[in-house]
């Protein structure tokens, strides 16, 4: 059963220029579409928030921040349990971050500052300690390397079938290869589709998928080693270098999150 979570939105008076909502999700939470005089930035420490606006739908995993400007209608849905914190930023001071909806990458400095919020509960820098290291915050997120999706998503014929296999069955180590031969094509015909269409190779595409796929496994309780053999590695070290990628940290500090 689905849980409706309605944000509090007070447009005509924000607490502050820069102020945190913090939140601890249940499984299966939506929130119904809605905007915000000010900008947003979605941080996640334990899992995975899927957001949609009226033209694309984001994966935001623990390493990448959602940003959402000012006025943009958003929805969002929570498959698992996780920790959430919202940075709202408001104009002038959002407008110097994209006016469309992106990811940032999050540097280590600023999950260490939100870890450090959530932790203490701060919603508002009501200290000069805290509004020096909300401004050091700002400052990183405007130093934030830009993606425009984690896994992006097509609909190109030639591609459809594969993404769509991936989606559901994210172990298939079919090859690109093996891929051109039942779709009746060429690995060199997909690979430029890839590059063109999502622009990622079909490799760091399907590793995106993984990745996603091992942060359900770890938090249904599977060791790391379980977990890097059910993707199809044959030892846990390529599937550590993986995760270590994408989460900014081990397997193993993940599932210390979830405690």
């Amino acid at each position: 059963m689905t849980t409706i979570y309605n944000p509090i939105i007070n447009n005509n008076n924000p607490p502050d220029d820069i102020f945190f909502v913090h939140e601890v999700f249940e499984p299966d939470t939506s929130t119904l579409i809605h905007s915000h005089y000010w900008g947003q930035l979605h941080f996640v420490s334990n899992g995975i928030i899927e957001l949609s606006t009226h033209s694309k739908r984001f994966l935001a995993p623990p390493r990448y921040a959602l940003w959402i400007p000012a006025q943009t209608e958003h929805k969002s849905y929570i498959r698992r349990s996780l920790n959430y914190c919202s940075m709202n930023i408001c104009p002038p001071l959002s407008n110097r971050l994209p006016a469309y909806p992106c990811l940032l990458e999050v540097s280590a400095i600023m999950s260490a500052i939100i870890e450090d919020l959530r932790q203490r509960q701060i919603t508002l820098a009501t200290t000069e300690q805290d509004q020096r290291l909300i401004k050091v915050l700002f400052d990183q997120v405007l130093l934030c390397e830009e993606h425009d999706q984690f896994l992006p998503t097509s609909e190109d014929k030639l591609l459809q079938p594969i993404l769509i296999e991936l989606e559901h069955n994210p172990i298939n180590n079919q090859s690109l290869v093996q891929w051109a031969q039942q779709l009746h094509t060429t690995e060199r015909t997909l690979a430029r589709h890839y590059k063109n269409k999502l622009g990622i190779s079909f490799t760091e595409w399907r590793q995106r998928r993984k990745f996603i796929y091992s942060l359900q496994l770890l938090r249904q309780g599977m060791s790391v080693n379980e977990t890097a053999l059910t993707l199809g590695y044959h030892q846990a070290s390529p599937f550590i270098t993986l995760f270590k990628k994408y989460a900014g940290a081990t397997p193993d500090q993940y599932r210390l999150r979830l405690d």
